[in-house]
């Protein structure tokens, strides 16, 4: 029998989610914002020249690992990371409270969900086999080159490559136009005014995020029209095409900057987002 509740228009559906899932969801913010601030943290330091790397998430992790408190943090955003996954598997199968995620467009929605949820399903296996020391660590980097070898191989491979490449692309520009149109605001809780530092910080962030996610697009578009997986790159490689760049400090800095950003905007969201 289908679901009551599915059957009532938006409108008149419950407008708060079940307190776990807000304590999931928040939760699982202020891991991802740990995340970030991480790799921002190593890429200022190389951008710098003071010992630092650009690397992605799973190898800022690894970095951690080596370190005396590593352990315990590790711990720490292994949980939340495993928060985060089951908030955004719940919005995938019981939809977001108070809005619209019947029909077509509803689909897509879930699915997205779905996707996140997976993202950091991964994030949390590998946050798990770093407190075990179970395998070597591949980076981003070499993990983009194998898999897009693989694909590459498929009947149609060329074109699946190149379609995760243009939905990277738009992952970016939606990114973009998230920060430039300041669209996060329309999530967060209107009772709590937002303060103007967290809204700037917002756009700061999303706009880096933007650059980042459409400079592994356009290099793994570019390893489907070439036909060569070495040019698939992770964020890993995108921070590393921009310090290489002419100004490659100065822009991996700026990019760098960036991201802390977006780290301390996922913090904001952890406190004003409406789940």
């Amino acid at each position: 029998m289908k679901n009551l509740e599915a059957t009532l228009p938006a409108s008149v559906r419950p407008t708060e989610n079940p307190r776990w899932i807000t304590v999931l969801a928040r939760i699982g913010l202020i891991a991802k914002g740990v995340s970030y601030v991480i790799v921002a943290i190593l890429a200022l330091r190389l951008a710098f020249g003071d010992g630092g790397k650009a690397t992605s998430r799973q190898g800022a992790l690894a970095t951690l690992a080596d370190e005396g408190f590593g352990k315990v943090l590790l711990i720490g955003l292994a949980l939340g990371f495993a928060c985060y996954a089951l908030w955004r598997f719940a919005d995938a199968l019981f939809g977001r409270r108070g809005h619209d995620d019947d029909g077509a467009s509803g689909i897509a929605k879930r699915l997205g969900y779905a996707g996140r949820g997976a993202v950091y399903v991964a994030l949390t296996y590998s946050t798990a086999r770093l407190l075990t020391r179970s395998g070597g660590q591949e980076s981003q980097n070499t993990k983009a080159k194998k898999t897009t070898s693989a694909v590459l191989d498929w009947p149609a491979g060329t074109w699946l490559v190149g379609l995760v490449g243009l939905v990277l692309i738009g992952v970016g520009l939606y990114n973009g136009y998230r920060g430039v149109t300041k669209k996060f605001l329309e999530q967060w809780n209107k009772s709590d005014e937002a303060r103007p530092w967290a809204t700037r910080i917002g756009v700061v962030g999303l706009l880096a995020r933007a650059v980042v996610f459409g400079l592994i697009g356009i290099f793994v578009l570019k390893a489907a029209i070439e036909y060569d997986p070495k040019e698939a790159i992770g964020l890993d490689g995108a921070l590393q095409k921009l310090a290489n760049a002419s100004h490659g400090p100065w822009l991996l800095g700026l990019v760098a900057v960036g991201l802390l950003a977006y780290g301390v905007f996922c913090f904001a969201e952890a406190r004003y987002r409406e789940v």
